[in-house]
Formats: C-alpha cells, sequence, structure tokens
C-alpha cells in the first residue's frame, strides 16, 4: 500500500481524506471553545461587567441586571447559531462545502476581535456582541462540518469520522477550561486574551482549506461537474478507477431528479421526508434538551453548591471524561451502531440525572453526598458522549439524499441552536427556582426522548444513502403512497413536457 495511506475498518484513509477531514472539524474545535471559554472566567468577567457599570453610573450593578447581562453573554451565542444554522442549506448549495466554510472563518475574525478589544474600549456590549457573531460563526460550522465529512467519507467509516466533529468540540471545550485557569489566562488581565485567542483554529483552516478538495457528492449530484468529481474521488480515495463511487451517486441523483428539489416548507408536506426529518429535530433536541449544556456553562457553580474544594479542576476534571468517552464512541459507533449508542446514552444520563438530584438534595445532611453528585456529573457527561453527543450531528446527514440533505441540516441545526438558547437563557433562573430538583426537568425528558428512540429511530450503520432512503419508503405505508404520489407527479410532468415538444 503506498506510503501516507492507511486501512481502518476495511476502508482505505488517504492523505488527502484525513486532512480534509482535519481541517473541516477546526471548526468544531473552534465551536467547542467558545462553550467552554466562558465559564471559567465567570466571576472575573462579571467583576469587569460591575467596574465598567460603576464607571459609567458612578454605582454598582444591581444583582439583577449582573445576572440578565451574564445570562445574555452566554445565551446569545445560541442566538447566533441559531440564526445562522437555518441559512445552512442556502449557504452550501450556493458557494459550495468548501468555500462556505473558508468564507465563514470571517464571521470568526469579527467575534474573537469584539471580545478580545471589549475589556480595552469598557464595553461588554462588545462582548455580547462578539458572542453573538461568533455563535453565528458556530451555527454555520455545525451544519457545514458535518455536512462536508458525511459526503467525502467512506461509507464504512462515515460514523467514525463524523464522531470527529463531536470529538472536536469537546476538545475544544476542555483547551478553554485548561486555559481559563488563573494560572494561565484566567485572570483580570488576560481574560480578553483567552476570548480572543478563538482566532487561532480560524487561521490553521483558512490555511489548510485550498489543499482540501470540494465534495465530490456536491460537485457531482448538484453542480453536474462528472470530471471535477472523478479527481475528488481519486484524490479522497487513492483509486484510480472510482467507477462504483460514480454509480452509486449517479442512483442518487437519479432519485433526486425525481424528487425535485425541496425546500423547508416541502419537508413537513410530503410523507416522504416528515418522518425522517420529525427524527432529526427530534434527535437535535435530546442532545440540547438532555441538560449537558447546563454543565458545560454553569458547571462550575454545579460544583461549588455540590462542595468540591476546586470546582475549576473538577470541570476540568468533566472535560477529560468528555473527550475521552468520545473516542469510546468513535470505535463503538461502527459496531454497536448509532440507534444502540443513543439509547445508551440517553438511559445512562437518565439515571446520573436522578442520582444528581438525590446527591445535592441531601447534600447538607450528608456530605459524603458531595463525591455522589461530582460522580453523577462525570457520569452524565461519559454517557451524554457515548451516543447523545456524537450522533445527532451525522445523523441527519445520514437519513436525506442530497437533494433534501441542506434544508433538513439547516430545519435539524436550527432546531438544536434554539434548545441550546433556550437552555442557556434559562437555565439559571429554574435552578434557581427548582433548586436541586431542576435535574428531574432533564431526567423526564431523557426518559421520553429514549422512549422515542427505541420506537421511531431506524439504524443507520453501513447503509449507504440511497439505502436508507430506500428503507424508509419501504417501512411506512404513507411514505410509500407519497413517494408514488411524488413519482407519478413527475411523470406526468415529464409526458406532458414530450407532448409539447411532439406539437
Amino acid at each position: 500500500m503506498p506510503a501516507g495511506f492507511q486501512q481502518l475498518g476495511g476502508e482505505t484513509v488517504t492523505g488527502t481524506l484525513a486532512l480534509s477531514v482535519f481541517t473541516a472539524v477546526l471548526g468544531s474545535l473552534e465551536f467547542g471553545y467558545n462553550i467552554g471559554v466562558i465559564n471559567a472566567p465567570q466571576r472575573i468577567i462579571e467583576e469587569d461587567y460591575n467596574s465598567t457599570w460603576a464607571h459609567r453610573y458612578g454605582r454598582p450593578i444591581p444583582a439583577g441586571s449582573l445576572t440578565s447581562l451574564w445570562s445574555l453573554s452566554v445565551a446569545i451565542f445560541s442566538l447566533g447559531g441559531m440564526l445562522s444554522s437555518f441559512c445552512v442549506g442556502f449557504v452550501s448549495e450556493w458557494l459550495g462545502r468548501r468555500k462556505a466554510l473558508l468564507i465563514n472563518n470571517l464571521l470568526a475574525f469579527g467575534g474573537g476581535s469584539l471580545m478580545g478589544l471589549s475589556k480595552l474600549c469598557r464595553s461588554f456590549e462588545m462582548m455580547i456582541l462578539g458572542r453573538f457573531v461568533i455563535g453565528a460563526y458556530c451555527g454555520l460550522a455545525s451544519g457545514l462540518t458535518p455536512m462536508y465529512v458525511g459526503e467525502i467519507a467512506p461509507t464504512g467509516l462515515r460514523g467514525a469520522l463524523g464522531t470527529l466533529h463531536q470529538l472536536a468540540i469537546v476538545t475544544g471545550i476542555l483547551i478553554a477550561q485548561i486555559l481559563g485557569l488563573r494560572q494561565l489566562l484566567g485572570t483580570e488581565d488576560l481574560w480578553p486574551v483567552l476570548m480572543g485567542l478563538t482566532v487561532v483554529p480560524t487561521v490553521l483552516q483558512m490555511a489548510l482549506l485550498p489543499f482540501c478538495p470540494e465534495s465530490p457528492r456536491f460537485l457531482f449530484i448538484v453542480r453536474c461537474q462528472e470530471h471535477q468529481a472523478k479527481r475528488g474521488l481519486r484524490r479522497l480515495t487513492g483509486r484510480q478507477e472510482v467507477g462504483d463511487l460514480l454509480a452509486e451517486m449517479k442512483e442518487e441523483k437519479r432519485r433526486m431528479d425525481l424528487e425535485r428539489k425541496v425546500s423547508i416548507p416541502e419537508l413537513f408536506r410530503s410523507p416522504v421526508h416528515r418522518q425522517p426529518i420529525i427524527i432529526s429535530i427530534l434527535l437535535q433536541l435530546s442532545q440540547q434538551l438532555s441538560g449537558i449544556n447546563a454543565i458545560f456553562y454553569y458547571s462550575t457553580n454545579i460544583f461549588t453548591k455540590a462542595g468540591v474544594q476546586s470546582p475549576v479542576f473538577a470541570t476540568i476534571g468533566a472535560g477529560i471524561v468528555n473527550c475521552a468517552f468520545t473516542v469510546v464512541s468513535l470505535f463503538l459507533v461502527e459496531r454497536m451502531g448509532r440507534r444502540t449508542l443513543h439509547m445508551l446514552g440517553l438511559g445512562g444520563m437518565c439515571v446520573c440525572a436522578v442520582l444528581m438530584t438525590v446527591a445535592l438534595s441531601f447534600l447538607d445532611t450528608v456530605p459524603a453526598m458531595s463525591y455522589v453528585s461530582m460522580l453523577s456529573i462525570f457520569g452524565f457527561v461519559a454517557f451524554f458522549e457515548v451516543g447523545p453527543g456524537p450522533i445527532p450531528w451525522f445523523f441527519v446527514a445520514e437519513l436525506f439524499s442530497q437533494g433534501p440533505r441542506p434544508a433538513a441540516v439547516a430545519v435539524a441545526g436550527c432546531s438544536n441552536w434554539t434548545a441550546n438558547f433556550v437552555v442557556g437563557m434559562g437555565f439559571q433562573y429554574v435552578a434557581e427556582l427548582c433548586g436541586p430538583y431542576v435535574f428531574l426537568i432533564f431526567a423526564a425528558l431523557l426518559l421520553f426522548f429514549l422512549i422515542f428512540t427505541f420506537f421511531r429511530v431506524p439504524e443507520t450503520r453501513g447503509k449507504t444513502f440511497d439505502q436508507i432512503a430506500t428503507d424508509f419508503n419501504r417501512g411506512s405505508p404513507d411514505t410509500m403512497m407519497g413517494l408514488d404520489m411524488e413519482l407519478n407527479k413527475t411523470n406526468t410532468e415529464m409526458d406532458y413536457l414530450g407532448d409539447e415538444s411532439m406539437d
């Protein structure tokens, strides 16, 4: 086998494929960094907000205003992601996958600069605006990265390589948590540097993207550029003969031509796509409404209330668990399957959420419960990364063919970010209202998502995009009826056009 090529799971991993996946997931690394970066220096940034308020108005900031400003600083990141994720389909079709990833980095530069300069300019508004802009970057990246990686990955490695998106996210969170320590950048003077470092992965991605091929599936099916698609396939696979891969794409293109281009409203109106889009939305909601971002955003506070002596280091410990179990998921996803891992993760998180509630409730009377609460949080994070963390990101791209895929990714991504915003904005208020029982809400939601996954979510392991679409059509009478109606409509239109041309 030529140098630079490796065999993994029966599939060849070329240098070009490895470079392309690594470059794409740099956006995921930045996504994770901006989730975790706001956590450790919370108190220091709140003090800076107070100092700015006192400088402007000559009095300390009211406690309620500070809580609102901080919640907005955390949650507006999700609002930016929610709005931009809705544009993923349009941007990816207009610019192409690779060019969209490249141009998206302009948002990262803008957001990082605003956050890094906010202290110098004595403006918490710049900090909040910067969080919104970087959130917009992450919203696009969270859709573009799994789409690009899913389209260039071989069928047998699609799950494993798709998991790298989540691995990069959790690695970014861990890096942010470590750099946020008071011994490093989490100080009164250096926290703007901590916020501005988000531009580093951007520079690296912009330098490497020109050496990565565009998605051959996009070139062939959407742009009808067979020669360029064939050249990209040869670079990605290391093979000169790629006829079998082109044949699969031709079949998908044939089906797409019969389906017509699918808009977002049609995803919900068409019986062919309604079930997959509902599954996609609920999978994304199962990720965010699990309560995991409550842990990521507010873990330092949670560990403090649990009586942990060094809450920042406990948060870093959770980040290490996060990364370790994402690697575990990477090796299991092609062996155990998406559906099994997702249910295992949801069930484990539900149990840990209940244990966390019990531990926090008896903390005052039983000091040893602080250890139970900490282990419950670690378990909660571990089970999240086994299934609900990585799987929803690439599962959506697997459920849809090339025609409806951009619209489906946009809808699913918007659902994910909307739930992220709701949790980020509301958790602190709900936690103050419910106390330790707040995690029972997440436990109930996790149980619902577990039941839904058991009854409604299919297994996609080892199947081509075309086989997955066929299984959906075969499995549902409503879907079959819808597909027949679509085909009959298309055939009628073709017959009509043929009669006109004869006239």
